[in-house]
């Protein structure tokens, strides 16, 4: 019986450190440091092998959208809040859809206008590197709550 534990205790810690060996050769450090420190365009520009140009292309676009994106979100949380004293006056039934109509045309709106801005980025990437933002980014579009701008920051969720 000793030599049982013995032998299942030599076999999960030689498999403990084969698994800390190989994720230590195959990471890519600047990748980890990146997304550690919470910084998003290094992230990108490890990640998907952005050039300094290409960076600077991108951190430009995405300084310049900001502004678009935070008056998105305004007009949402304004409708927003416009719809909640409807329902709390009990206004009619009429007027609360149409607050509604009017939240979810602005949700379209804003979800387009992101949508679109994150083709612009895929743009400027390489195709392959490209297609994998596209499929990373845009599914998050839809979950996106609009109560801000999204948090460029990494490790956080908006």
């Amino acid at each position: 019986m000793k030599y049982l534990i013995g032998t299942i205790a030599a076999i999960v810690l030689l498999a403990l450190c084969t698994g800390y060996v190989g994720y230590r050769w195959t990471c890519d450090t600047a990748l980890h440091a990146a997304v550690s420190k919470g910084d998003t365009m290094a992230w990108l520009r490890t990640d998907f092998h952005l050039s300094d140009s290409q960076l600077s292309e991108i951190r430009q676009m995405h300084d310049s959208y900001a502004g678009s994106c935070e008056e998105h979100c305004r007009m949402i949380q304004e409708a927003t809040r416009a719809r909640g004293a409807l329902e709390a006056a009990h206004g009619d039934k009429a007027a609360v859809e149409a607050a509604n109509e009017r939240i979810q045309a602005l949700r379209t709106m804003c979800e387009g206008a992101i949508a679109a801005h994150v083709r612009k980025v895929a743009s400027l990437m390489s195709p392959a590197d490209g297609r994998r933002y596209l499929a990373l980014i845009l599914p998050k579009i839809a979950n996106f709550d609009h109560t801000a701008p999204p948090d460029l920051r990494l490790g956080h969720s908006n």
